[in-house]
């Protein structure tokens, strides 16, 4: 069966932070998903194309974590958005601007986005003087002058500060 929500799931760009935050509840609730995280630190020395991808499979397996081994590895499909295949052992499927064509993309990329801020809320909290909760890490012109201004903090990736 389809699920089906309440809320709008679309790529999360396109969501505002409140219908993005109202969308977050109702796909944990309703689905089952994993996350993957990688730090700055792996990230500048393997960069951010494989750092995602590292992301993605740390997701997968998280995925097929909750489901079990032999359920999640005969039910789980990947499908990833952008041009990026997965050596997981599984089905994949890329698509591009798959977060505007695709449910699952979208609920996906509104999960990673939601989390991405509530980390920056917390950045924003211990390192107050980089402004995290305005450009959420993100490179603006603010993010840079501050980085410029306070030096990088120990959360910020030596690529993006000196690179």
């Amino acid at each position: 069966s389809t699920l089906r929500f309440k809320n709008r799931i679309d790529d999360s760009k396109k969501l505002t932070p409140a219908l993005r935050e109202k969308a977050f509840q109702e796909i944990i609730q309703k689905s089952i998903f994993g996350i993957g995280i990688v730090e700055e630190k792996a990230i500048d020395s393997i960069n951010i194309f494989e750092a995602s991808r590292r992301a993605m499979k740390e997701a997968i397996a998280a995925l097929i974590g909750k489901l079990g081994p032999k359920k999640g590895k005969r039910r789980t499909h990947i499908i990833v958005d952008g041009n990026m295949r997965l050596d997981a052992g599984l089905p994949c499927l890329d698509i591009i601007n798959g977060d505007s064509k695709s449910k699952s993309i979208a609920a996906a990329s509104i999960l990673a986005k939601v989390i991405r801020d509530r980390i920056m809320f917390l950045y924003d909290r211990i390192y107050p003087e980089y402004g995290f909760l305005q450009h959420k890490g993100y490179p603006t012109s603010m993010h840079r002058d501050t980085v410029r201004r306070f030096g990088p903090s120990l959360i910020h990736r030596t690529t993006f500060c000196c690179g």
